[in-house]
């Protein structure tokens, strides 16, 4: 008898202004990710890491899955970003401390 699944639709929003970007492997927290309903603690792709204050270090470029504790994860440090398609819009501290990100 075959294995059948529900197949989840997966849709993800570009928030990138063009396909110039610089990022680097980081190990992803899972402290303070909040599971969902499927409880799968997720670090959805936008996020501004490891916080939307003076503290960012850059943009969290794909989802990183974290249920079982800090998984490597790509980060984004250069790039143009479209701001309104983020997750949650950046502070003026992580603007400033994100130099080489441009958000249009």
């Amino acid at each position: 008898m075959p294995y059948v699944s529900n197949v989840n639709n997966y849709s993800r929003v570009n928030f990138l202004k063009s396909s110039k970007v610089q990022a680097f492997t980081t190990l992803v927290s899972d402290v303070g990710v909040s599971a969902n309903a499927k409880g799968q603690k997720i670090v959805p792709a936008g996020t501004i890491y490891p916080a939307n204050d003076a503290t960012a270090e850059g943009i969290i470029y794909n989802d990183v899955d974290v249920t079982n504790g800090p998984q490597p994860g790509s980060l984004i440090v250069e790039a143009y970003i479209l701001e309104e398609r983020l997750p949650v819009a950046p502070t003026e501290e992580a603007k400033t401390a994100l130099k080489e990100i441009k958000f249009y």
